[in-house]
């Protein structure tokens, strides 16, 4: 991630990620502790060991992103279907055949 960015335009990003996420049955949080970089905390409710935390911030290029904690890119942060698609690719149960 990128500098400290700015951490009401990352909370508004993050905030729609956590609904979006929760509509698909994870249990997700913004945390915004005050001096801390903003993220949403994210657990699959079927396997709690299954978690990550969230960071929305501006890339070189300015636009925003959502980022995973090992300072990945996720997706655009405009684009929530991919960002949730992706997380939960991460964080879903393993198939059985």
């Amino acid at each position: 991630m990128e500098g400290k960015g700015n951490h009401a335009a990352a909370t508004v990003y993050l905030d729609k990620l956590a609904d979006e996420l929760t509509n698909r049955g994870f249990e997700a949080w913004l945390m915004a502790p005050q001096g801390r970089v903003p993220s949403v905390y994210i657990t699959n409710p079927r396997a709690r060991a299954l978690e990550e935390n969230v960071y929305a911030n501006q890339g070189k290029d300015g636009m925003w992103w959502f980022w995973w904690s090992w300072a990945e890119r996720i997706s655009m942060a405009d684009d929530l279907d991919t960002a949730a698609s992706a997380i939960n690719r991460v964080l879903a149960l393993p198939r059985r055949d």
